[in-house]
């Protein structure tokens, strides 16, 4: 306890406001970052389903979910923009030292953010004025676009969590760089599939989620099965193979960041055999209080083997390693999105046993309440999954090379709190808009199903449908919303 005292006493004070002013900024960013790199490959999805098959109603799908992809993006230009100009105003110890070695992962992400800038706006506009397939292959680079953006930023995260492609002269300071080798760090693979193969699963399980609460209220029509059906069928099947990625990532971090595993595991002395702790709380002194503990196990997940070393938290000096309260926020992290994770592999089996074995969906309205719930489980993990990169880290912001209390900003702390306290009122505004918007396209697009109900029903298309003809000004001027609003998920 005295050593964590010391080690609070000799933190600037500037330090815990801009680590929760970019806590905060971060975790609220991370909520869109789903959307914004998988809902456009599952739009492209529906949209090719509409086009191959000559259904209207996946291509009306695919026309609105593009309409809540536009304002997820608006949305996400907002905060992304913030959290760049956070890394140089609150860390400029990081960028002015190391830029040069790990910047360009995010130069590589502005780019991409430009360009899927453009392509939203291409796609968005070819609903009506290009030729169908035209339409279809102008905007299948979205998601590629969107997929280098992630490269970007995990890169420049993996870097952060182990350095390389540099070498230190006699001041410290980082020469010789290999932007090669920069990029490509030993934590890049992992965390890049990892990653991708999440925001893809979220996803689909968060767009699923709306129709299967329409399909417990009722609603059984081709919409709501085929709304429901793509996105869930995309996550199901990336849902055993995130377990095992994330699998891949653990052992990962255990080779690469032996300490940073320690405190995500709880492991205070490097020993073999080690147990595995389901929550509980690490204490100073090393002992763990509550939870589950499994003999064993965490060597076994480890090495394969109970004979596998872990390294101890105590290897360390007590200022080179997270405190007791962030390894147990971590670990309770880990915990968390594993735990859902288990969850999630039953359903996505649940789900496959019935469409093999039945040809059709779960009967049970126990399968859609669990499938109405899984996206918000799912942002719950992304939340986690971030949580557990970031603060099993410390007290590093360059895995030992840099301390996060070198890099801080000079600003006072009243300020720093002060901007906290704005930046919150922002975001609570930006939010509820955003909120508004969907609420108000989704009301928008309930009147226009009840108005032409019988035709969907029947399979054909709604008068107004991507591609089809347009309906007289008269005859469109009632439904004038319904006609220009482009796409996205009711």
């Amino acid at each position: 306890m005295n050593t964590a005292i010391a080690i609070m006493a000799d933190t600037p004070p500037q330090l815990l406001p801009a680590r929760e002013l970019m806590a905060f900024t971060l975790a609220s960013h991370i909520l869109l970052v789903p959307f914004g790199v998988a809902l456009p490959a599952i739009t492209l999805l529906m949209h090719y389903r509409g086009l191959r098959r000559g259904d209207a109603v996946a291509l009306l799908l695919a026309r609105r979910w593009s309409a809540v992809m536009a304002v997820q993006f608006a949305i996400g230009i907002v905060t992304g923009t913030v959290l760049s100009f956070e890394f140089g105003l609150l860390w400029p110890g990081l960028m002015g030292r190391w830029g040069d070695v790990f910047g360009l992962g995010f130069g590589v992400e502005a780019w991409a953010f430009f360009l899927e800038a453009i392509l939203i706006a291409i796609y968005l506009y070819g609903w009506r004025r290009l030729k169908p397939w035209t339409h279809f292959w102008l905007g299948l680079p979205l998601p590629l676009t969107a997929l280098l953006g992630a490269f970007g930023i995990i890169a420049a995260n993996s870097w952060m969590n182990t350095p390389r492609g540099f070498s230190l002269d006699a001041d410290g300071s980082p020469v010789d760089v290999d932007v090669r080798e920069a990029i490509f760090t030993p934590m890049f693979g992992p965390e890049y599939w990892h990653f991708v193969a999440g925001v893809v699963l979220t996803a689909g399980y968060v767009v699923a989620g709306v129709y299967a609460t329409g399909w417990l209220r009722g609603h059984r029509d081709h919409y709501h099965r085929l709304g429901f059906t793509v996105p869930f069928t995309v996550a199901a099947v990336l849902t055993p193979v995130q377990f095992v990625l994330g699998d891949s990532i653990a052992r990962s971090v255990f080779h690469q960041q032996p300490l940073k595993f320690a405190a995500t595991e709880m492991v205070w002395k490097t020993d073999t055999h080690v147990p595995e702790y389901v929550f509980g709380r690490l204490h100073p002194d090393g002992t763990i209080s509550g939870g589950i503990k499994i003999p064993q196990l965490d060597s076994i997940l480890a090495g394969f083997s109970p004979d596998t070393r872990v390294t101890g938290l105590s290897s360390v000096p007590a200022d080179d390693r997270p405190t007791a309260t962030q390894a147990t926020i971590a670990h309770w992290a880990f915990d968390i999105m594993v735990t859902i994770g288990s969850l999630l592999v039953l359903l996505a089996l649940w789900y496959g046993w019935c469409r093999l074995r039945h040809r059709g969906l779960p009967r049970s309205p126990w399968f859609f309440r669990c499938a109405a719930v899984a996206g918000a489980a799912c942002l719950l993990t992304v939340e986690c999954g971030w949580i557990t990169t970031e603060v099993s880290r410390q007290p590093w912001i360059v895995y030992e090379n840099m301390r996060v209390s070198e890099a801080v900003t000079d600003t006072r702390a009243p300020a720093l709190w002060a901007m906290l306290a704005l930046v919150i009122v922002v975001y609570a505004l930006i939010f509820a808009t955003f909120l508004a918007i969907l609420l108000k396209l989704r009301t928008r697009w309930r009147t226009a199903d009840e108005r032409h109900g019988d035709a969907r029903a029947a399979g054909t298309p709604e008068g107004d449908t991507p591609y089809g003809p347009r309906r007289t000004t008269a005859a469109a001027a009632p439904d004038h919303g319904s006609a220009h609003g482009d796409g996205g998920g009711r």
